[in-house]
């Protein structure tokens, strides 16, 4: 198994739509084995998600990206991508790794309390996204838990990525806190110069490999 990418930059129906995707993508898959590409949308069909993750695969090679398909063990396991990224309602890790066959890749459960993250690992996950950390529009329903969150779950063993409001003024608070790596959709896509803000995402990482 490849090592747990530091930077998962996710997907949503915007982003899937942007014209130049392709040129944004690649311009994140440039950064390399830190950066997982998160094809998710929720409302395409199992033909589209497919695609999605074929295009996303042919850009992430050869900086050798990860790409990580959100809530379908199957596709993932079936077109050769890094990882799974499972959410409510979703199959549980374990019966997804059964779907999955042998496959190799990491399997990521989305919690968003201690309670949850403990269910997530007695199910069998790899590693947890956290969040909502800061307030995000993405998820204007849900509070925002604060960097305390990732100190309490980042003590059960697990990696943890950090998923709500994360900026690069952000990301040295959130490694202070005990995050792997976090999670982003407006600061990796929706910005100028992708590549750019996936190297200021990371640098608390970076500078301390």
């Amino acid at each position: 198994m490849r090592p747990l990418p530091r930077l998962h930059a996710i997907t949503d129906r915007a982003v899937l739509g942007l014209e130049d995707l392709g040129v944004r993508a690649a311009a994140l898959a440039s950064t390399g084995s830190v950066v997982a590409l998160h094809a998710r949308d929720r409302t395409a069909t199992g033909e589209k998600l497919t695609a999605t993750v074929r295009r996303f695969l042919s850009l992430a090679r050869p900086p050798e990206a990860a790409v990580f398909v959100n809530g379908r063990p199957d596709i993932a396991a079936a077109l050769g991508a890094q990882g799974v990224q499972l959410g409510a309602g979703d199959l549980l890790p374990g019966d997804a790794r059964l779907v999955a066959g042998g496959w190799p890749g990491w399997i990521g459960s989305s919690v968003h309390s201690i309670e949850e993250a403990q269910a997530a690992l007695e199910a069998g996950t790899d590693f947890l996204i956290v969040g909502p950390i800061y307030s995000t529009t993405s998820h204007p329903d849900r509070p925002a838990a604060g960097p305390g969150l990732v100190t309490e779950v980042a003590r059960l063993g697990r990696p943890v990525i950090a998923i709500g409001g994360v900026t690069p003024e952000r990301s040295q608070q959130l490694r202070e806190a005990g995050a792997y790596g976090i999670a982003a959709i407006s600061a990796a896509w929706h910005v100028r110069d992708p590549a750019a803000a996936a190297l200021a995402l990371l640098a608390p990482w970076l500078e301390a490999a």
